[in-house]
């Protein structure tokens, strides 16, 4: 297959690499994007469902193809990666997620190409480090591998940039808070409360919440910086619109909601009454929970890249109704 992609969008047929592709193809030159993941197993959209003819390569494939000079995409958006925030296997997470991400990296480097990629909130741990993307990076202490896995290679990169290494044309990291959309089904139970919420009104009439278990949250009272992937899909095709820009940044609403709320927030465009259940949190979860993320936003708005965020019950309201009309309801 002969291939001549400007953009390469990795985790392709995946949740925010789906929109992103989706986005990037919408009048784009025939076969000038290309669509990146890993083989494509049973009950996941293929990218040619998503956006008809995109060429596809594994992800294998895709930097072999790299590295031995057979693509030269300008663009690589890296979203690709395990998200799973219960993965116990480091030698994978540390393979899948940190040395696939180094080396497209290191391509992007030499050729002097530009990196769009998904780093995670995940890396801040349980805050109390902050949320400021501005800080020291060595100060932060992640709860999980997957999160470990993100916030190695943002040390990584920081110290190639500190070493005086070659970079590339245009190096963004995003570190994603909690984004929630069309799209994320297949993820199972790393999709967002807002689908697994939605789920549960229709199947039972209510929803399960977890129970809080630290002093200072009521149940369901957790706070996340939750942000909609249409929200994240614009921010990153303004990054993509100014290669000067290069950097580490969070990618949130900057404002802290509860989970209760969010909730409320699906029964509201269901045009029902909130009815919630609130239950323990599972016990491998209960070390390695974030009780609260908020974003601060001044560094991704002083290089530029202004936005502004959906309200949360406005984009939960387009949410449900996206579900809702798949559903034929």
């Amino acid at each position: 297959m002969s291939l001549n992609p400007r953009v390469a969008v990795t985790g392709a047929a995946g949740f925010i690499g789906g929109r992103l592709l989706e986005a990037f193809s919408k009048g784009a030159t025939p076969g000038s994007v290309l669509a990146v993941d890993h083989p494509l197993r049973p009950g996941r959209p293929a990218p040619q469902e998503l956006v008809p003819g995109t060429p596809f390569l594994d992800h294998e494939a895709f930097l072999n193809q790299l590295e031995s000079g057979e693509i030269q995409p300008e663009v690589i958006l890296h979203m690709g990666a395990c998200s799973s925030t219960t993965e116990t296997s480091w030698p994978y997470l540390e393979e899948n997620n940190l040395n696939y991400s180094r080396r497209l990296w290191i391509w992007c480097a030499k050729h002097q190409r530009r990196l769009i990629y998904a780093s995670s909130a995940a890396t801040y741990g349980d805050g109390e480090a902050g949320f400021d993307d501005e800080g020291d990076l060595a100060r932060l202490q992640p709860l999980n591998l997957y999160g470990r896995s993100k916030h190695d290679f943002d040390l990584w990169v920081e110290a190639q940039i500190r070493a005086g290494a070659a970079v590339p044309l245009q190096s963004v990291g995003l570190k994603f808070f909690n984004v929630f959309g069309f799209g994320e089904g297949h993820k199972g139970r790393m999709a967002s409360m807002v689908f697994h919420g939605y789920h549960q009104v229709l199947q039972s009439g209510l929803v399960k919440l977890f129970q809080s278990h630290k002093e200072g949250y009521s149940d369901g009272g957790q706070l996340r910086d939750f942000i909609s992937v249409e929200d994240v899909v614009s921010v990153i095709q303004a990054l993509e619109r100014r290669p000067q820009v290069s950097g580490l940044f969070n990618l949130g609403t900057g404002r802290a909601e509860s989970f209760k709320a969010l909730i409320e927030a699906v029964f509201a465009a269901l045009g029902r009454e909130p009815r919630i259940e609130y239950i323990p949190m599972p016990e491998d979860l209960r070390g390695r929970y974030q009780y609260f993320t908020q974003a601060t936003m001044r560094k991704l708005a002083a290089a530029g890249i202004e936005y502004r965020p959906t309200p949360l019950a406005e984009a939960v309201r387009h949410y449900v109704a996206r579900l809702e009309a798949v559903a034929g309801r």
